[in-house]
């Protein structure tokens, strides 16, 4: 069994998100003995935002339209892709940031997002082809968001991943949750024992 541990979190040390992926990945090796752990840093590590050169990969590698920058960020791609579909489960920190993720996460998204290779057409509408993965994801508010109606509305971090993967075809995503992490020394430790009982929840899942 593979296992992608990414973190995107730009606050090193100081990140709850880190921490608790890092307390998730524990686990799942402690669960599962000769696990292999591959780990993405997307804070110092990420690839550049698409743009005209980066959409290199929708043409074949070899292409003789391809420019020698795009044949780069086209091996990037390629890296992140293959990365992606080989592996079984992927732990993924995302902190809340302004109501999504981290932009650095979210260009791993538009790596990985690929016609042909996680996702195809057909006569009935997009079609996943990254199943049979489980998604945790690791996610930490400074505020309380799935309390309430306004919360849910603002919120367009947890709905979002699951979005997105559940495009690629994987419904297996589980939710590790630590809210309230800026409203006070209690509520930030309710927020990380809520968070720790999650971890356990999805290795038994």
């Amino acid at each position: 069994m593979k296992l992608l541990h990414i973190d995107s979190s730009v606050l090193g040390d100081n990140s709850v998100s880190r921490q608790l992926t890092a307390q998730t990945v524990r686990q799942w090796q402690s669960r599962h003995p000769g696990l292999e752990v591959q780990y993405l840093d997307l804070a110092t590590q990420a690839p550049s935002h698409l743009n005209a050169d980066s959409l290199g990969f929708r043409l074949p590698a070899g292409s003789a339209d391809l420019s020698e920058v795009q044949k780069r960020e086209n091996a990037v791609s390629e890296a992140l892709v293959s990365q992606f579909l080989t592996t079984d489960v992927i732990v993924v920190g995302a902190p809340l940031y302004n109501f999504s993720v981290p932009s650095q996460l979210k260009a791993w998204i538009d790596r990985i997002c690929q016609a042909g290779r996680t996702f195809t057409y057909t006569d009935k509408g997009p079609k996943g082809l990254a199943g049979g993965k489980t998604v945790v994801v690791v996610s930490t508010r400074g505020g309380m968001y799935s309390t309430s109606e306004i919360g849910n509305a603002l919120e367009h971090q947890e709905s979002y991943l699951k979005a997105v993967f559940g495009f690629l075809g994987i419904q297996d995503v589980r939710i590790v949750r630590a809210e309230g992490l800026s409203m006070g020394d209690a509520s930030k430790s309710q927020a990380l024992a809520s968070a720790a009982k999650d971890i356990a929840e999805t290795l038994a899942a």
